[in-house]
């Protein structure tokens, strides 16, 4: 009887740490699937021919897909020729953000390949946005 109250005390243990087992993988699943993922209509702008001088300003719409709030923690760009304004408050699931990008031609001449990386806590992250244009010289007065 003692060997018997022993085998099930031995299958009671293992069950609980299987059971336990299955917790953990059920909520690692949960945080793997549980996140915000950041997707831009549109990740390249051409802007074709403009004037030194010129400010440009372009607009990156992005649709949170993902299942938790979306927050654009940093940017990065390229030079001090380049400004960008993210969204302060967390994009919901199911939303959409813009990114605003404003470009100064003052001191770029010729063909501009300029690239802004957005840091978020997105799956996806970071994200790379990029601009083209060419800068023809100012016209003269």
């Amino acid at each position: 009887m003692h060997a018997q109250k022993y085998v099930y005390l031995n299958i009671a243990f293992h069950m609980k740490r299987i059971i336990l087992l299955l917790i953990l993988l059920a909520f690692s699943e949960y945080t793997v699937v549980a996140q915000s993922i950041i997707i831009f209509d549109k990740t390249t702008q051409h802007m074709g021919f403009v004037r030194q001088g010129d400010t440009l300003t372009f607009l990156y719409k992005f649709t949170n897909t993902g299942n938790q709030p979306l927050i654009v923690s940093d940017t990065k760009v390229e030079c001090g020729c380049t400004e960008v304004d993210k969204p302060a408050d967390p994009v919901l699931p199911g939303k959409q953000g813009v990114i605003k990008v404003t470009f100064h031609t003052n001191a770029a001449i010729d063909r501009q390949d300029r690239t802004v990386t957005v840091i978020s806590n997105a799956q996806n992250s970071p994200a790379v946005l990029r601009f083209k244009c060419i800068v023809l010289k100012a016209k003269k007065a």
